[in-house]
């Protein structure tokens, strides 16, 4: 392998991250069960759920899709037990997330990380003991400096409506990407570019 080239293991699990419950449906904070949700539909599959773990499960072709049901404070503890039942290591896991640190509409995909604020993400960090896990961010636009936990639980307006359902088409796709083709072709196509049309650093 060429010295510097970066390389990222085979995405055999996605996560969506979200809250369970019908109060929660749609919400800013459920973007991450939209995207598997829509992904699961658009591969002909149906969401099962197991007596060994709190989450949905659903298989498409080579991937796992896992929407866990803990509550997003608590998104680690069934997802761990996923991924150690069928021997999936972390590097190997998608986390699709909301982020409103991001403008709506934009996606950043890492390799690994920091929680970055995210409860849900926190918790899977500090259940699997590590920050290489990589994550799919969603952007649901900027959070108001007071009332942050009100926003996310909120759902989005009438007039972002178009611009989140191409978000989540999108989104889709990336996670095709990364499974298809790898976490780095899907940084590379889905990711923000600089103002020269670099690609964005987003290791």
């Amino acid at each position: 392998m060429p010295e510097g080239q970066i390389t990222s293991a085979q995405i055999r699990l996605v996560a969506g991250l979200g809250n369970p419950g019908t109060e929660y449906v749609a919400t800013r904070h459920n973007i991450g069960f939209m995207v598997v949700d829509q992904f699961a539909a658009q591969f002909g599959s149906t969401w099962e759920r197991s007596g060994k773990w709190d989450a949905l499960s659903a298989k498409c072709g080579p991937v796992l899709l896992i929407k866990p049901l803990s509550f997003m404070n608590r998104s680690g503890f069934p997802l761990f037990a996923v991924a150690q039942f069928y021997k999936i290591a972390s590097q190997e896991i998608l986390v699709v997330l909301d982020d409103f640190a991001l403008p709506l509409g934009r996606l950043r995909l890492r390799m690994r990380g920091g929680p970055g604020g995210h409860n849900g993400l926190e918790s899977i960090i500090v259940q699997f003991g590590t920050e290489e896990i990589p994550r799919l961010r969603i952007g649901i636009g900027a959070a108001p400096r007071e009332g942050s936990v009100d926003y996310v639980l909120s759902r989005f307006f009438e007039e972002e409506k178009p611009l989140v359902r191409s978000t989540i088409d999108r989104a889709v796709e990336a996670v095709k990407c990364a499974v298809d083709n790898g976490l780095v072709s899907a940084m590379n196509n889905f990711n923000p570019q600089s103002s020269r049309g670099e690609q964005v650093e987003e290791v």
